[in-house]
């Protein structure tokens, strides 16, 4: 029976027709692997997705986290599937030998653990930050830092988080107030509070390792003067053994529309009510530099940008399969060509709108994860570069895609999840089925890791000019390598290309005039809707690329693939043209919007 977690034989496409991840065996870094390493991942994490985290995520959504004041409780399963995954190694899979890692391409662990998210994306989430969390350290720590915290992460001990919002200050780091008092023996005690912490506390593991910002007096004015820092939720002895509870205490859990199995806190840092070694202050540890927080934080945010995306394409493309499901077995109505009553009901999914509600999930989710593991194979490729060039030029490319990579799918598989609960009719919207919950799963991800907004400006006020527009050509070149792919194969692909390329013609021109007016109030209040084109294209490339993949294949998994292209280019890529009408002529009627006539 074929899963309605995620498709095998797309991912199998994916990953060795379309980017040869093979290939990357020929490298040092992944010598040690072979096609059979890579498909005992993905067969383990599928396997581990169906038994440990699948069977609770219905259980998790109806019995959040609570808090009695002293501890917070979990269902048992969310344990259970923590464990399960750390015993097989695998919170270490992508990570450097150095440290214990398995070294595996970050093309195959992205898609090994989007098993995981798509079975039960909340408690995925303890997992996702642990390794972010983990692959920070791990670069930027101290040889010390990482055998105390990393490996104890690694091996499951002990799990990891982000503390960087608070609540005066949101989105905007410059205003955080958290502040770290330097002490002669080095370490630093923390006062303030964080709030909207995912998986702060909770009793699965031995301690939980907090990566804060903060701010030491005396330092530069806004995020110049953020630095980064170690605070567990206990101590850790020179041996590696657990000490004192540290100075950091949950004020409170948030309660969420979606992912409510992973905890959401408050957490207070310095408030008094534990006084390690006797004196006040949560104990932190400076992680690099003093004044250099956001830099090194700028490594953990990506990467969970990109592990947002992943994770809206998870919850996507489950959605998408149990709605196929769902279509082929639910009788109803007739063809309308059918004049006879009597005659037997056809299942919706012979219905045209029925086709077009599945065809479009099926353009977002695929087109999505093709964008996700794309952006992984540019991690692979940036880790084993073999030339300064080589790793500066994927690196211009996973920069401008990573916002797309986190805001497209976000917003996109989200639609997908409604069409998935309109497939289902009535049901769709009762809690009997699974497609309500994975929409409401998936609408905190377009918040998570920033907001569309904030992925926007990064995109346009920052991506697409860095270095002389290098990112915005870099790209350029990768579009033009699959235009002329396809040109060489002339047909429907050669006009998808023209298509493709009109387009990305028109997008160029349109971003230089926006810059070239000098009125960058206009240019920036338009945004997300320069964001919203750009993504489009970038998809729509994303399904060309599969086009020319799939082009000579025979078979009915080859025919889906082309018909998602096309209903992409027919249906979705044309919206593009407006956007860019509406971002050329500089309109500002938000600008010119007063706060009064609301």
């Amino acid at each position: 029976m074929k899963s309605v977690l995620l498709s095998r034989r797309d991912l199998d496409f994916l990953l060795y027709e379309w980017l040869q991840v093979e290939g990357l065996t020929k490298r040092d870094r992944f010598a040690e692997h072979s096609k059979e390493t890579f498909d005992g991942v993905l067969d383990l994490c599928e396997q581990l997705a169906e038994r440990y985290f699948a069977p609770h995520n219905k259980k998790s959504d109806a019995n959040e986290p609570t808090f009695d004041g002293q501890r917070v409780t979990l269902i048992p399963e969310v344990k259970q599937a923590w464990d399960a995954f750390a015993a097989a190694d695998l919170l270490a899979m992508g990570m450097d030998a150095e440290v214990g890692g398995a070294q595996l391409p970050a093309t195959v662990a992205q898609a090994a653990f989007a098993w995981i998210s798509a079975a039960n994306l909340a408690t995925s989430g303890y997992l996702m930050l642990t390794v972010a969390n983990a692959n920070l350290l791990a670069e930027f720590g101290t040889a010390e830092q990482i055998e105390t915290f990393v490996k104890p992460m690694l091996a499951g001990r002990f799990s990891g988080t982000m503390a960087l919002s608070e609540t005066q200050a949101g989105s905007s780091l410059a205003d955080i107030t958290m502040r770290a008092e330097p002490q002669p023996d080095g370490s630093y005690r923390l006062f303030g509070s964080k709030m909207w912490i995912s998986g702060a506390e909770h009793e699965m593991t031995d301690n939980i390792v907090n990566l804060v910002l903060a701010k030491i007096p005396g330092g530069p004015p806004g995020t110049k003067g953020i630095s980064l820092f170690i605070v567990p939720k206990f101590l850790v002895g020179d041996d590696g053994a657990i000490g004192e509870r540290n100075d950091v205490v949950l004020a409170g859990l948030n309660h969420k529309m979606g992912q409510r199995g992973i905890t959401n806190t408050v957490l207070n840092f310095g408030d008094g009510t534990h006084r390690p070694g006797g004196a006040d202050g949560a104990v932190g540890y400076l992680v690099g530099e003093p004044h250099r927080g956001i830099t090194y934080m700028f490594r953990m945010m990506n990467e969970a940008r990109l592990g947002v995306g992943m994770g809206a394409v998870a919850l996507g493309y489950t959605g998408y399969l149990k709605s196929v499901q769902y279509a082929r077995e639910r009788p109803q109505g007739r063809p309308v060509t059918a004049k006879d009553p009597s005659t037997p009901q056809v299942p919706i999914i012979e219905h045209a709108d029925v086709k077009r509600m599945l065809l479009a999930q099926k353009a977002y989710a695929e087109g999505a994860l093709a964008l996700a593991l794309y952006c992984a194979r540019l991690v692979d490729v940036s880790h084993s570069a073999e030339s300064d060039g080589e790793r500066d030029a994927t690196a211009l490319l996973l920069d401008i895609l990573t916002p797309v990579a986190k805001s497209w799918p976000s917003q996109w598989c989200l639609e997908a999840n409604s069409l998935a609960i309109q497939v289902h009719g009535g049901y769709g919207y009762t809690r009997e089925y699974d497609v309500e919950q994975h929409y409401r799963d998936n609408r905190l991800n377009p918040i998570h890791e920033g907001t569309h907004g904030i992925q926007s400006l990064d995109l346009l006020g920052r991506k697409v000019t860095q270095r002389g527009g290098a990112s915005l050509a870099a790209l350029g070149e990768a579009i033009a390598g699959t235009v002329a792919a396809a040109d060489s194969i002339r047909g429907e692909a050669a006009e998808l290309a023209a298509a493709l390329n009109g387009m990305w013609r028109r997008l160029v021109e349109v971003t230089s005039g926006m810059f070239a007016s000098g009125d960058v109030e206009a240019a920036m209040a338009n945004s997300v809707v320069y964001l919203e084109a750009f993504g489009h294209l970038v998809i729509a490339w994303m399904w060309l690329e599969q086009f020319v993949a799939a082009h000579s294949e025979c078979g009915e998994f080859y025919d889906g693939k082309r018909q998602a292209a096309r209903y992409f280019f027919r249906y979705e890529l044309p919206r593009i043209a407006p956007q860019l009408d509406l971002l050329e002529s500089l309109d500002r009627t938000t600008l010119e919007m007063s706060p009064d006539w609301f």
